[in-house]
């Protein structure tokens, strides 16, 4: 097991076991051990030999073809092992269910989980409280709260807290909660626009939607679709922030609607929730399945189920620091298995990442992890039985026992993939050399694929590093060969149908959602954010983010403006159209 410089930084400041003195005392093999040991244990509970498992484990592990979810690597073992990445916590409209809930996502977030809220149960700001006689704050006012709280509770003592705030559309709030983050610092939340079908047929129509105060189901006043579509894309072209949900859509998907309706997702969007449940990813890495330029379909299939029995059993072993929580996962219990080194594994099989194939071999992989987890749920609910809430769900319906009611997700996979040393997630190579900050400390990173091609190619030189160093592409090198300019686009390359297509190709085969960011040149328009967002919603997404560089402050990746502003010379992106309103 190779481990990169970057991978052991992450590894020594977040992961490792610690003394009482903050000294490391396991190596990152032991921590694979570790894991695996913990995770096997739950295998004592369905009569199995758990040594076996522990040893299936391990090898899965520090291969580096699939990894968990972070607080799983941090917590196994621990006195208090909370397994599980994605969270939804309820906000009802009271001040008792409010801080109730800002104490369960403080207790979450300490865990090193990330919780996500739905605040469309409140009331309106200036609506009246019959109780005191005084005015609501509104929804806003209290996810400011929660942001302070989240200040100053780091996730599993290594990281900020992550949270996602969502509001719907139909609220009488939602030009105050669009605007948020143009004029205040959110630091610890992403947020979310939930769109609705209705909405986005007024916005076809060009007409007015009914805001509707969530207490008494009353409509406060009518407004023009549009206005609030406007607001939505003047926020997200200036800040990246919100995104969106289509929470209709999302719904349609629910495969336990008869216990509720899903409100909200994690901080990154890829995974649905109910009020109170959660879910403990993981990822199998791509790059590591390729062998001669093809898929090694049957090593990916033995990792699968393998990958889904480890994500049940983390369920059974985790240490839930909020008990409703816990009855709602252990009564789904949703896993999400999905991907990462996506970016790795189509240069290593020669297929460039905006090429037809690549869409095709995106649906051909991810069908074949969908339907063999659904496999591996299901000879699980033979020896464990189905999931405690199956009687109603949609797999009920269908006469499918499944263990889990759930089975697939696809991450952004962020640290994660660092430590395996692979591209991120289902994203193209945002930069092909770039230095990363992790921590205090900065990393110089160039793609270790084009590395090897160029000194196989023989145009791996002093000149072509420095280049690369300088540029961060592969554009304008004309001394490059066009097949391999091709091979290496980056994000900034790819045109926004492209990165749609793939987000689809992924979520067509995806239980749960995805994560997945448009990456957008500086220079974007307006109405090019206008129109993504239009053609996700029309394409059947569940969510869409979109980043315009220079949008945010804080990135990760050093590189200058002028370098950013040559690569994004991106032609071909979404038709322009001569009216805003010819889009709708």
């Amino acid at each position: 097991m190779e481990i990169t410089d970057r991978a052991a930084t992450v590894l020594e400041a977040r992961y490792l076991l610690k003394d009482e003195k903050g000294q490391i005392i396991e190596t990152p093999q032991e921590m694979f051990q570790r894991v695996a040991n913990y995770i096997a244990q739950a295998e004592s509970l369905y009569g199995e030999n758990v040594s076996y498992w522990a040893e299936k484990f391990y090898e899965l592990l520090s291969s580096l073809r699939f990894l968990p979810n972070s607080p799983t690597l941090m917590n196994a073992g621990k006195p208090k092992a909370q397994l599980a990445a994605c969270f939804v916590l309820p906000v009802e409209d009271s001040i008792e269910s409010i801080f109730k809930t800002l104490m369960n996502a403080a207790l979450i977030l300490q865990s090193g989980g990330g919780t996500g809220f739905s605040f469309s149960q409140l009331r309106p700001k200036g609506d009246v409280v019959r109780s005191t006689g005084g005015v609501a704050s509104g929804p806003v006012s209290f996810m400011k709260i929660f942001d302070k709280a989240s200040d100053v509770i780091k996730q599993g003592g290594a990281r900020r807290g992550a949270n996602m705030g969502i509001l719907r559309v139909d609220h009488p709030d939602i030009l105050e909660f669009i605007r948020i983050k143009r004029f205040e610092n959110l630091s610890n939340f992403n947020i979310s626009v939930a769109i609705t079908d209705e909405f986005m047929e007024a916005l076809f129509r060009d007409d007015y939607i009914s805001l509707i105060n969530p207490r008494t189901k009353e409509v406060v006043k009518k407004i023009k679709a549009k206005e609030i579509f406007d607001e939505l894309i003047e926020s997200a072209w200036e800040v990246g922030d919100p995104g969106v949900i289509f929470i209709d859509t999302i719904n349609r998907y629910n495969p336990t609607p008869h216990i509720g309706e899903i409100e909200s997702t994690n901080p990154c969007g890829e995974q649905p929730l109910l009020p109170y449940e959660a879910c403990i990813l993981g990822s199998l890495n791509l790059s590591k399945y390729v062998k001669k330029e093809k898929i090694d379909y049957d090593l990916l299939e033995s990792d699968i189920k393998l990958a889904v029995r480890f994500l049940d059993n983390a369920i059974d072993v985790t240490d839930y620091p909020v008990a409703e929580v816990e009855k709602m996962h252990k009564g789904n219990r949703k896993v999400g298995l999905g991907v990462m080194g996506w970016a790795d594994c189509l240069v290593e099989v020669g297929i460039p990442y905006n090429h037809k194939k690549a869409f095709q071999l995106a649906e051909e992989i991810m069908s074949f992890i969908k339907k063999k987890s659904h496999e591996a749920s299901y000879e699980l609910a033979k020896k464990r039985g189905v999931f405690p809430n199956f009687k109603g769900s949609i797999w009920d319906k269908r006469g499918i026992p499944i263990r889990n009611a759930t089975t697939t997700t696809i991450a952004p996979t962020g640290t994660i993939s660092i430590i395996a040393d692979c591209s991120s997630g289902i994203e193209p190579y945002f930069l092909l050399a770039y230095k990363q900050r992790i921590l205090d400390m900065e990393f110089e990173v160039l793609n270790k694929y084009l590395i090897d091609i160029a000194k196989k190619k023989g145009f791996y030189n002093e000149e072509f590093i420095d280049r690369l160093r300088q540029k961060g592409t592969l554009k304008g090198m004309k001394s490059i060969p066009l097949k391999i300019k091709r091979l290496f686009k980056t994000a900034f390359e790819i045109t926004p149908q492209e990165h749609i297509e793939m987000q689809l190709a992924f979520q067509r085969h995806t239980d749960n959602a995805v994560s997945k960011t448009i990456n957008l040149p500086q220079k974007t328009k307006k109405e090019d954010i206008a129109e993504i967002f239009i053609l996700a919603y029309k394409k059947g997404l569940k969510g869409i983010t979109v980043f315009r560089y220079g949008s945010k402050r804080g990135t990760l990746l050093k590189v200058s403006d002028a370098h950013i502003a040559e690569c994004c010379e991106v032609k071909g992106r979404l038709p322009r159209l001569t009216k805003f309103h010819d889009a709708l």
